[in-house]
């Protein structure tokens, strides 16, 4: 594998260096081959290539352990936010959203007042015990920050889709 990639660049090198043309001496066109050559020759190496695969199924392990993570995380949240406060029904607050973001939870309003699948306020977001940004929190936890506050205020809250 690697004679044939040093005879291919061997070949492009010559293709590219003119060896007629009068400016390119044939010193230079002999140097600049035999550079192209080492470095196709130093990534060619079995050796290298044996350890590159290494690298890359080592960087998909570590990629699927940091997704598996994420998961687990995800699911905890769900779990922690699955029972919607005060008997507030699952289809109102959906109904809501789609009115309001389309039922997007990562929805910013056109001037960064709004955020998230219900368009909360930051000031709002807190009021219900919301931390950072609700367009950064887990859809879960954005209807669950819904139903306390459609709990506490009523559909009011969102006056256009709340009616």
């Amino acid at each position: 594998m690697a004679l044939v990639a040093i005879a291919v660049l061997i070949a492009v090198g010559n293709l590219v260096i003119d060896k007629d043309d009068p400016n390119v001496s044939e010193a230079q066109a002999s140097e600049t081959t035999n550079a192209v050559a080492s470095r196709v020759v130093m990534f060619t190496m079995p050796h290298d290539i044996k350890v590159m695969k290494l690298r890359w199924k080592q960087a998909a392990e570590a990629k699927a352990a940091v997704e598996e993570a994420r998961r687990k995380r995800q699911a905890k949240l769900k779990a922690r936010f699955a029972k919607l406060p005060a008997g507030v029904e699952l289809a109102t607050l959906e109904s809501i959203a789609s009115c309001e973001s389309g039922g997007d939870p990562r929805s910013v309003s056109s001037d960064g007042s709004y955020r998230g699948k219900y368009q909360f306020s930051v000031d709002t977001w807190q009021s219900v015990g919301g931390s950072g940004m609700p367009d950064e929190a887990t859809e879960a936890e954005q209807d669950y920050r819904a139903a306390l506050l459609y709990a506490r205020s009523g559909p009011g809250q969102w006056p256009v889709c709340g009616s």
